[in-house]
């Protein structure tokens, strides 16, 4: 009789189009782990001393979401907060792979997140629906239906309430040419193909769209792809002047990648730009649990936007993953766990009161709680959450689309109290 075999343990695996936690020895999935992500990618964990500088620099409270680590790492996000200080001139850029006609609860942390930040430092945001990405990794979807899918969850962006005074919202198979396709080629005979070899992994099999793409996500960071949002009369030519304005992107740490290579070869532009600044968060948990993230390719792991309350209340009771004891006894006795309990995980992001959640992180592991409150609980909020989101969408015709992703100069103040940067010290000849 043949030994059975011991499934092997396995590593992690986190890239732009597919997130995996890794496996123990004994092959069960283990949770994400993001510490390795930063050791790994070297990037810089978000500390308590640039959550005091952000507070004393803006005047604002950090957002639950920085207070609670779950936008834990960056690169040069203390260089934004200088240029703030500074008066200085900033942009934010994001953007949403549209895969499916709806957004789900993880889709919505990144955006809300890009919200705050734009309304603290009060800043231009360009948006950037890669439905030619879609189209291209995807082999299910034709660009046909990723330009659907596009317009579709730009109206459901809009919902979530970005200022239209300072949100350009465009769908690169729509707008993509002039100074951004200039900007693109450029930067596409900088890098080699081993470099986007060595980051995403492609290999001699791999369509040539595939290599080519990440030139257009990178360059979406240069102020200079977007002529028209600067000034009253667009520019005809790229210029330094444009190009010098710092670009800041909040995402989740799986597109890193991508601006790893555009902070390579930034500054070997005719024009260069600043590497851009990087936030990063991590991943909303799938409704099953540890290692993994909501996918629109899984239903059963995720609550969408378009659903009803007696759906996601069906989601929650049935596959939400329980950190509770197998009966009522034993969890009075033995309490609960609440790092791995998907309800309690989902009431960290959208339970704003933090003594409130402290509260029931203790009543859950002490066995006070029970697992069906604290689902109740969960459900009722997101209810809440899903519902009010619905209501806005119902104001997003084509008319308010067509706005937001009209070319055009946008309106910002920032930073009303600028600090000057200090003046360069005078060296004298005895210096």
């Amino acid at each position: 009789m043949a030994e059975e075999k011991q499934p092997a343990a396995q590593e992690q695996d986190i890239n732009p189009w597919s997130v995996e936690g890794g496996r123990d020895e004994n092959g069960e999935v283990v949770a994400i782990n993001y510490e390795a992500i930063c050791r790994k990618w070297n990037t810089s964990v978000i500390d308590d001393k640039l959550l005091e500088r952000f507070e004393k620099v803006t005047g604002h409270k950090p957002h639950r979401w920085l207070r609670r680590g779950l936008f834990f790492s960056h690169r040069d996000f203390d260089r934004i907060l200088t240029l703030y200080e500074r008066g200085e001139p900033f942009f934010l850029y994001t953007g949403r792979g549209p895969s499916t006609g709806s957004l789900h609860l993880g889709h919505t942390i990144p955006l809300q997140f890009t919200k705050w930040l734009q309304d603290v430092f009060d800043v231009p945001l360009v948006f950037m629906l890669t439905d030619d990405e879609k189209a291209l990794f995807k082999d299910t979807v034709s660009f046909e239906d990723a330009l659907h899918f596009a317009m579709e969850n730009a109206k459901e962006i809009i919902a979530l309430g970005f200022d239209l005074k300072k949100t350009f919202i465009y769908s690169d198979l729509k707008y993509v040419s002039n100074h951004f396709l200039m900007n693109a080629w450029e930067f596409s005979k900088l890098v080699t193909f081993n470099q986007v070899r060595g980051a995403f992994g492609f290999n001699e099999s791999t369509n040539i769209g595939r290599i080519f793409f990440p030139s257009l996500q990178c360059v979406a960071a240069f102020g200079t792809s977007y002529p028209e949002i600067w000034k009253d009369e667009p520019l005809q030519t790229r210029t330094q002047e444009i190009a010098n304005i710092q670009c800041l992107i909040p995402m989740g740490i799986d597109q890193d990648p991508y601006f790893r290579l555009l902070r390579d070869n930034a500054h070997r532009m005719t024009y260069p730009s600043p590497k851009p600044a990087l936030i990063h968060s991590k991943f909303l948990t799938a409704l099953q649990g540890a290692g993994g993230k909501m996918s629109s390719s899984d239903p059963n792991s995720a609550i969408f936007m378009t659903d009803t309350a007696k759906q996601i209340k069906t989601k929650i009771n049935k596959y939400a993953f329980s950190g509770g004891q197998v009966s009522i006894e034993d969890h009075r006795r033995l309490g609960g766990n609440p790092d791995v309990d998907v309800s309690y995980i989902y009431l960290t992001y959208f339970e704003e009161d933090d003594a409130r959640l402290e509260e029931i992180y203790k009543s859950y592991k002490s066995g006070e709680l029970l697992t069906g409150e604290l689902k109740k609980m969960t459900i009722e909020i997101l209810q809440q959450y899903v519902a009010q989101f619905q209501e806005k969408r119902k104001e997003v015709t084509d008319e308010v689309l067509a706005a937001y992703m009209k070319p055009r100069k946008l309106e910002w103040k920032g930073n009303p109290n600028p600090v000057p940067a200090p003046a360069p010290a005078i060296r004298t000849k005895n210096a």
